[in-house]
C-alpha cells in the first residue's frame, strides 16, 4: 500500500495523491516520514525553549534533557513496536533498524522518553514534575504532525468505512476506502495541545499538565485504536495493546491529578517556577522572627533584671499555701549596698 494513490471523496473526484513515500537525492533515498517527524520534533523543541521560563526551566535544561531523553525515546518506540510484532522481524532481525520504514509506537517513546527526562532531572537536580509538564506539550505537537508520517507511507488508517470524509487507497486490486485514523488523532493532539497550553498557565502543581496530557492522549486513542486495522495485540490474544496501555493512562492520570488535588491541597509557591520567590519569603520571614524574638527577649531580660534588683534591694519573703511549704525558713531582707558607680539600671 506505500505506493497506492490517495484519495478523499469529500474533495472531489479530482483530488488525487500518487507520489513515493520517499525522493532521491545524489542517489540517496529520504523518506518523508523521517522528515515529517524531524519538523514535528523541532517545533516541540522550539516551542519547548520558549516556554522554558515558564516553568521554571533554562534553554539549556531543554538542550540538555533532550540529550538524555530523544534517544532512549528512539530506542522505547522501535522496542515497544517490534516486540509486539516480532513475527515481522524474526526471519530478518535487521529490518528492525530501518526505522524510516516506519514502525515507531508512540507508547515505546513516550516510556523511553520518561526514563531519559527522570536521568536528567536526578542529574541536574531539576523537579521531575517541571520537565515532564513542557515535554508533555512537546508530545502533543510533535504527534499531531507526526502522525502525517504515517498518512504518506499509507500506514495507521482504520477499518473499510463509507463515512463522507473517509480514505480512499487504490492500487491494482481495485480501490478501498478507510477510516483516516492518522487524522483523527492529528486534531484530537492539536485541540488538546490548544487547551492544555492555556491551561498551564494556572497549573496547580508541577507535574500536572503531563498527567493531563497523558489522559487527554490516552482518551482519544483507546477510541481511535479500535478503528484500526494494525493494531500491535498482547501476545497472540484479541486485547490490543495500545487500548490496554490508552485505558491505563487515563486512569492514572485523572486518578494521580484529583488525589494531589484533594488531598495535598498544592500551593502555587510549591511549583519549581516560584522556587525562587518562595526562598525569598521565607528568608525574609526568618529575618523578620529573629528580629522579633531578639526584641521581645530584650524586653524580659530587662524586666527580669530590674524584678531581680528590687529582691536584692527590699528583700522577699517565701509565701506558699502548702502545707509542705509552711515551714519553710524565712529569707530575711538583705540590705545591700551599692556602689555610687553602679546604677539600677546598669548591667551586672
Amino acid at each position: 500500500m506505500q505506493e497506492a494513490t490517495i484519495t478523499f471523496p469529500i474533495l472531489g473526484e479530482n483530488f488525487k495523491l500518487d507520489f513515493k513515500p520517499y525522493f532521491e537525492i545524489f542517489g540517496f533515498q529520504l523518506h518523508w516520514y523521517g522528515i515529517i517527524i524531524a519538523v514535528g520534533f523541532l517545533l516541540a523543541v522550539f516551542y519547548a525553549i520558549k516556554r522554558s521560563n515558564q516553568f521554571g526551566l533554562t534553554e539549556d535544561n531543554i538542550i540538555d534533557m533532550l540529550i538524555c531523553a530523544v534517544p532512549l525515546a528512539i530506542i522505547g518506540a522501535r522496542a515497544y513496536y517490534v516486540i509486539f510484532s516480532w513475527a515481522d522481524y524474526k526471519d530478518n532481525p535487521i529490518d528492525v533498524f530501518k526505522i524510516w520504514e516506519g514502525g515507531l509506537a508512540i507508547y515505546g517513546g513516550v516510556i523511553g522518553a520518561v526514563i531519559g527526562v527522570f536521568i536528567f532531572s536526578k542529574w541536574k537536580k531539576v523537579k521531575l514534575g517541571a520537565i515532564m509538564d513542557v515535554g508533555g506539550l512537546g508530545l502533543l505537537i510533535g504527534q499531531a504532525i507526526g502522525r502525517w508520517g504515517n498518512f504518506v507511507n499509507r500506514e495507521a488508517y482504520g477499518e473499510k468505512t463509507a463515512v463522507a470524509w473517509r480514505m480512499g487507497l487504490t492500487n491494482e486490486w481495485g480501490t478501498f476506502y478507510y477510516h483516516p485514523c492518522f487524522l483523527y488523532e492529528s486534531l484530537w493532539n492539536i485541540i488538546g495541545f490548544v487547551i492544555l497550553h492555556f491551561y498551564s498557565k494556572k497549573r496547580k502543581f508541577d507535574g500536572e499538565v503531563f498527567l493531563l496530557y497523558l489522559a487527554w492522549y490516552g482518551l482519544g486513542r483507546f477510541f481511535i485504536e479500535s478503528l484500526r486495522t494494525d493494531s500491535l495485540y498482547l501476545f497472540g490474544s484479541n486485547l490490543r495493546v495500545s487500548q490496554l496501555v490508552a485505558l491505563l493512562c487515563v486512569i492514572g492520570g485523572l486518578g494521580a491529578v484529583l488525589f494531589v488535588r484533594l488531598s495535598r491541597n498544592p500551593e502555587p509557591e510549591d511549583m519549581w517556577v516560584n522556587r525562587d520567590k518562595k526562598a525569598a519569603m521565607e528568608a525574609a520571614a526568618a529575618e523578620a522572627a529573629a528580629a522579633a524574638f531578639e526584641s521581645d527577649d530584650a524586653e524580659v531580660y530587662d524586666e527580669d533584671f530590674a524584678s531581680a534588683l528590687e529582691l536584692l534591694k527590699k528583700g522577699s519573703t517565701l509565701d506558699d499555701t502548702d502545707d509542705d511549704a509552711s515551714e519553710a525558713p524565712v529569707v530575711e531582707p538583705v540590705d545591700v549596698k551599692l556602689s555610687e558607680d553602679v546604677s539600677l539600671d546598669d548591667e551586672i
